[in-house]
């Protein structure tokens, strides 16, 4: 704790408060992980809804060299965009999501008239396979020796998460996803689109902070399953892209690692015919990769002595929203007490630490960050969040008039380099 409270401090001297903060060096631990659990040659993209600011998936996809590198997995032309200013190939691009538009449709069927394809796009529905046949087949692709976009189907494997209800994007009545009788009709929509569009495979998400491999287990069993009985009759349909989803708990709280999902595979393999299987595996974490990574730094606005103490910072959900939005929980820790460098938890300097409830700025009820054990505070202090580096900048806004917080990266080597400089307060 000292170094990076120290790090901490100073991004929040020299840069304001509040103030996004990445680790650098945490971010590569990650990787390492996941790529000791998922080998080549596994496709492994980043999520890049975890976190969209180009620097940080700079951080997560190319700064580690080409043998370990992770593509970008975008679910619109903004995260797309954001990709490739971080410097992603398109050949390192995946394209999903439940929102896509025409003109995100668009975008990839240009991307490939212009010999430049994405990886894959991820099907939702039969209506938007025929959508994307009709702009495809306009565009010539698969013919005059224009390459043909590669697309996997979205299975919705109607399992049990086990996770937070509205982190369960695998449940049955889940709006993402298809039911295996509605995959093998966009199947079909592809097959007879003439060559502009190629059947690849499948692709599914269990949900996101599993807190057990059950239901994974079971959604990879129905994705293999059913990818078997359509490669029967499309040789190319090779491909099986199982999600993310991996937990990060709270410091010191139990949860699954990317290793235990992986040693699932080799008995779900077994059951599938070796010319049935795929031939492609993926993985698209996008949490498990960031969300260490991150700190949010805030100051002490008010200290309010009643019952329990009562805290209230200059950030609150406008900057990470998870609290009050689902429930989530990150730990606060002060980096001052009383105007005085704090290293060490719990207790300083002979004070011990009380529970206070922090409370953010923002004129809402639901504002709220938690109780947690704090040394005493004063207006001016400052704190830290942890495990903010997913869905925190990524799922900001400026409600309330507030300027987007500036991101800070500090380097394997400790230095301290600003990103994205703080957003401008506008009356336009």
């Amino acid at each position: 704790m000292p170094a990076i409270a120290a790090a901490l401090r100073s991004a929040a001297e020299r840069f304001g408060t509040p103030v996004y903060v990445t680790d650098d060096a945490a971010i590569r631990e990650a990787a390492d992980e996941l790529r000791a659990a998922f080998p080549d040659p596994w496709v492994r993209q980043y999520s890049v809804k975890a976190n969209d600011v180009p620097a940080v998936i700079a951080r997560v996809t190319t700064d580690h060299g080409p043998s370990a590198a992770l593509g970008a997995n975008v679910v619109s032309r903004g995260e797309w965009a954001a990709a490739r200013a971080a410097g992603v190939p398109n050949d390192r691009i995946t394209l999903e999501g439940i929102g896509k538009t025409d003109a995100d449709l668009q975008a990839a069927v240009r991307a490939a008239v212009a010999g430049d394809p994405i990886l894959w796009l991820a099907v939702e529905s039969a209506d938007e396979a025929a959508v994307l046949a009709q702009l495809t087949s306009r565009a010539g692709l698969g013919r005059d020796g224009r390459p043909s976009l590669d697309v996997l189907f979205r299975l919705n494997p109607d399992v049990v998460p086990e996770t937070h209800a509205g982190l369960a994007v695998g449940a049955g009545g889940s709006k993402f996803g298809m039911t295996e009788t509605e995959l093998s009709a966009a199947v079909e929509v592809v097959a007879a689109s003439g060559g502009g569009l190629r059947a690849r495979g499948i692709h599914l998400h269990v949900g996101s902070q599993l807190g057990a491999v059950d239901a994974w287990r079971d959604a990879v069993r129905r994705g293999l399953a059913l990818l078997a009985l359509i490669r029967g009759g499309l040789p190319d349909f090779d491909t099986l892209d199982v999600g993310g989803g991996f937990a990060v708990p709270p410091l010191g709280e139990p949860g699954p690692r990317p290793e235990r999902f992986a040693r699932e595979l080799p008995m779900l393999l077994e059951t599938i015919p070796v010319d049935r299987r795929p031939g492609r595996l993926a993985i698209e974490p996008g949490r498990f990769l960031v969300a260490r990574a991150g700190w949010l730094v805030g100051r002490v606005l008010h200290v309010r002595d009643r019952a329990e103490r009562q805290v209230i910072l200059d950030t609150g959900m406008t900057e990470l929203i998870r609290p009050a939005l689902y429930g989530g929980r990150h730990p606060i820790v002060a980096l001052t007490s009383l105007g005085r460098p704090v290293d060490r938890h719990p207790g300083a300097h002979g004070r011990p630490d009380e529970p206070v409830e922090v409370h953010g700025p923002i004129c809402e009820s639901t504002d709220a960050l938690g109780t947690h054990a704090l040394p005493a505070l004063r207006r001016g202090d400052l704190v830290a969040i942890r495990d903010a580096g997913a869905y925190a900048a990524s799922l900001s806004s400026q409600y309330n008039g507030r300027a987007r917080p500036p991101q800070v990266v500090i380097g394997v080597d400790e230095s301290i380099r600003l990103v994205r400089r703080r957003g401008q307060v506008s009356h336009a």
